[in-house]
């Protein structure tokens, strides 16, 4: 870290979603360092425990937070943490959460059902979020109308569909949140 980055203001970001929708892939995509990722392989004992429903090809599984950096300018820098995914995992986005400006919710359109704890956990607290849904292998098979009532979206909540993986769909989401964030009522 410069001294120039030692004294920027610092905004944190938490990026959060169910197993395997694409969170480590997000900080990864837009993260001008390499990322500290706390990814470990999944063992036989996950079996029973983690739902590999539609993520079959998944072989290993963030066990703490991912982190990662973005330097706006000299006077402000973006942190992002990404959570883990598994319920047994989900006490630490307690402390994760302290101090973020917003959150980014992933999520999957073939497993919306994974994302509800998320967007339970922000809106519970009160933290401004947007949600992205990560189109896999480019395939979505329903309308935005259609997932923004599964998700039971309130109307003002961004939303935004593309690919994790690609680095401008990471900026477009991290962006629509700053602007969310900044047309939100103070007070």
């Amino acid at each position: 870290m410069t001294t120039t980055q030692a004294g920027a203001a610092a905004v944190k970001i938490l990026i959060a979603g169910g197993f395997g929708v694409g969170k480590t892939t997000l900080v990864g995509a837009v993260s001008e360092v390499a990322p500290l990722r706390t990814e470990e392989y999944l063992t036989t004992a996950s079996v029973g425990v983690d739902d590999l429903s539609g993520v079959d090809q998944k072989t290993t599984t963030t066990v703490a937070l991912d982190f990662g950096r973005i330097t706006i300018s000299t006077e402000l820098v973006v942190y992002l943490f990404g959570t883990p995914g598994q319920e047994r995992f989900w006490f630490m986005w307690n402390d994760l959460v302290n101090g973020a400006l917003g959150g980014v919710v992933i999520a999957d359109t073939r497993r919306l059902e994974t994302s509800f704890a998320s967007i339970d956990f922000f809106e519970s607290r009160g933290i401004p979020f947007v949600v992205a849904i990560n189109c896999f292998h480019g395939v979505n098979t329903r309308t935005d109308a259609e997932i923004r009532a599964a998700l039971d979206l309130d109307p003002h909540v961004p939303m935004l569909v593309g690919d994790v993986r690609e680095r401008p769909f990471g900026r477009d989401v991290l962006l629509a949140l700053v602007d969310h964030l900044i047309a939100l009522p103070v007070g």
